[in-house]
């Protein structure tokens, strides 16, 4: 294996020990919901929006981020990034955007910000605001590319294309002291291996800082499940056979890139397949062992 550093590495040495994001669900939602370019989202989202099911909505940010401080002080932890992470959290006026991303950050324990966004969703106004924050605080921007491959994007419903994904990358490095990191989904409908080669070696010309892994995997109450119900989708069955093909996908990125998750993950009571997307740590153990499938 490359020698890649995980975020935890990453960040325990840029701030010397170790910080945790907290995730937040802002109460954004998302232009492939709203109705701006579709109502169904993607084929692959739940009505969650990412959003991790201890998170709770009907809080507000500061609400949220004092309890996710609360919560991970028990288990030893003093520092946090303040993770917008449900739907498109660049989506919204600035004046909004600029509310609730100070909201997060007035908490001394907060260190930056992630902001989870969709790539047709970023533009100079929102990037204004973040390169801003990051003159004083980490920033870090993740953009749900999931793939190079314009059928792909179509098959999957994303409603923008790569040429977006790309402009959205470059647009971001135009800024001072903004991290962009890529999202990208292993196994999509109709690609090949040498399909996600050839995605990872395009953002890495792209310039990316950092990038999460996920395999495909279906949830619960989406348009993906009914698919694979009907026997449209097929997934990795086994452990093994994902992290084979995610090792191959490392080797095709710069060392400098920092990985920030190795595989998806989603409780049991919400996972469909494959099932052993319900442990965290499989996957990843996996990926950077030195052992030969």
């Amino acid at each position: 294996m490359p020698s890649h550093l995980s975020v935890g590495e990453y960040w325990e040495g840029r701030f010397g020990g170790k910080v945790y994001r907290i995730s937040i669900d802002a109460g954004f939602t998302c232009p492939n919901r709203d109705g701006t370019k579709g109502k169904n989202g993607c084929t692959f989202c739940d009505e969650r929006g990412s959003r991790p099911h201890y998170v709770k909505p009907s809080l507000s940010v500061s609400e949220q981020v004092r309890e996710g401080i609360k919560r991970l002080k028990e288990r030893g932890i003093n520092r946090f990034i303040a993770y917008f992470q449900a739907y498109t959290n660049t989506y919204a006026p600035p004046s909004v955007l600029r509310e609730k991303y100070y909201e997060a950050l007035e908490f001394p324990e907060i260190l930056g910000i992630s902001v989870s966004t969709r790539p047709d969703c970023i533009n100079e106004e929102n990037l204004d605001i973040l390169e801003e924050i990051a003159e004083k605080y980490y920033t870090l921007i993740e953009l749900g590319i999931q793939s190079v491959h314009q059928k792909s994007l179509d098959r999957i419903n994303r409603m923008h294309s790569v040429e977006d994904s790309e402009r959205a990358v470059k647009m971001i490095h135009n800024r001072k002291n903004i991290e962009v990191l890529a999202h990208l989904i292993l196994g999509l409908p109709g690609e090949k291996e040498e399909d996600f080669f050839k995605t990872a070696d395009a953002i890495s010309k792209w310039g990316i800082d950092g990038i999460k892994l996920h395999h495909l995997y279906v949830v619960k109450g989406t348009a993906l499940a009914r698919e694979f119900m009907q026997g449209k989708i097929k997934v990795f069955q086994t452990p093994e056979e994902y992290a084979r093909v995610a090792r191959e996908v490392i080797q095709h990125l710069p060392p400098s890139i920092i990985i920030h998750r190795y595989s998806g993950y989603t409780p049991k009571e919400q996972l469909i397949a494959p099932d052993w997307t319900s442990n965290r740590f499989i996957a990843r153990q996996l990926i950077t062992s030195d052992i030969e499938d």
